[in-house]
């Protein structure tokens, strides 16, 4: 499955594994060892403990190789007709603006107006040019967005 990222979220990517496979595993590593000292590993705690963080580093790791094998790049686009991956524009829905960029799930922050392509606002607005009306289903009912430019 692709994962769309930009440049910078899978440069990011790339140095979290290295962090992981470098320096976490051994640290880790580190941990087991000094608490195989303490005897009894079926009632060590800081044993236990160690093997899990162990268990969701590796996780982790594969998650991280996988996302970075399948990763599709995604470049910002300007000047663009209508909303696609990459695009940033200005909705406007009960009377206030409010400005999105349409990004791959592993950027999306929306707080910060960072929506993902696969969410369904996401996915309401992809293939929408400037002026057209776009209804999104929210917990509470539908809300209207017009889209009032596209950067």
């Amino acid at each position: 499955m692709s994962t769309y990222v930009s440049q910078e979220r899978l440069d990011e990517m790339k140095e979290e594994l290295v962090i992981r496979t470098k320096v976490t595993r051994r640290e880790i590593a580190e941990q087991i060892a000094r608490a195989k000292e303490f005897g009894d590993l079926s009632e060590n705690f800081e044993y236990q403990d160690a093997k899990e963080q162990q268990g969701l580093n590796e996780a982790r790791v594969l998650e991280l190789e996988a996302k970075i094998r399948d990763a599709v790049l995604v470049e910002a686009t300007t000047g663009g007709d209508e909303v696609v991956l990459g695009a940033t524009f200005t909705a406007e829905v009960n009377g206030k603006t409010k400005t999105f960029s349409i990004v791959g799930s592993t950027e999306a922050s929306p707080m910060d107006g960072k929506i993902s392509n696969e969410s369904p606002i996401g996915q309401a607005f992809l293939g929408h040019k400037v002026g057209d009306s776009v209804d999104v289903t929210v917990p509470s009912g539908v809300m209207t967005y017009k889209i009032v430019s596209i950067a």
